[in-house]
């Protein structure tokens, strides 16, 4: 499969291979679905807490006689009937975290790769070749490939003028091509990457292929 590479300027510039085995792949809803809930899952601290009646510091004392007072019958006040008691089912410290086979893992990424490149959002750009950091240059750059959404911007370079150049424009997400992840790439219309950012996700997520000599052993 073969995808067009454009400069900063948006000019085309070449082609390039690219695997099919990572932007190729046929989409799975369940699996990109299971890795996205993950992802969120597992960014949730799980510290909220609350004080059940036994833990909240207030008086013990029967408020007011059992009977002969024509109300209802309450006991302390830390009941989480009233205003300051105990909380009834209230959170506690827990952890949210879900885990997910690495397999699986990989596939959602490749599955979120190739349903960029098969819908279009994907632009591959030779080299973020910035000489300083200026917003106006990626701002440039994205009116030159005709992006007006929101972007995500992948590349396996140096990227410090890069982020610098582009921390200022809202929609605008830089992360290095290594930390590509599934809710990112559905939270960005486009996906922009460089040809190093390509070659470093066919590296990471392709199809590992065993040697003659290793499936001998």
């Amino acid at each position: 499969m073969q995808v067009q590479v454009y400069n900063i300027k948006g000019e085309a510039v070449k082609q390039i291979d690219v695997r099919d085995d990572v932007f190729g792949v046929a989409f799975n809803e369940a699996v990109v679905h299971q890795a996205m809930v993950r992802q969120l899952a597992n960014r949730r601290q799980g510290t909220a807490d609350t004080k059940t009646r036994a833990e909240v510091a207030r008086s013990t004392k029967k408020l007011y006689s059992q009977k002969s007072t024509g109300r209802a019958r309450r006991g302390s006040a830390k009941s989480p009937l009233l205003k300051g008691g105990g909380v009834a089912f209230g959170p506690h410290p827990r952890s949210y975290r879900q885990d997910m086979p690495k397999k699986m893992r990989r596939l959602a990424l490749r599955c979120m790769l190739s349903a960029k490149m098969q819908s279009g959002e994907l632009k591959v750009v030779d080299t973020f070749a910035f000489d300083e950091p200026k917003t106006k240059d990626i701002f440039d750059m994205l009116v030159a490939l005709g992006i007006a959404d929101s972007a995500l911007i992948a590349t396996d370079e140096d990227r410090e003028m890069l982020v610098k150049s582009a921390r200022n424009l809202a929609g605008v997400k830089t992360v290095p091509a290594a930390m590509l992840n599934v809710a990112d790439l559905l939270s960005s219309k486009v996906l922009i990457m460089s040809t190093d950012g390509v070659r470093k996700a066919e590296q990471l997520w392709g199809q590992k292929t065993r040697s003659k000599a290793e499936s001998v052993n």
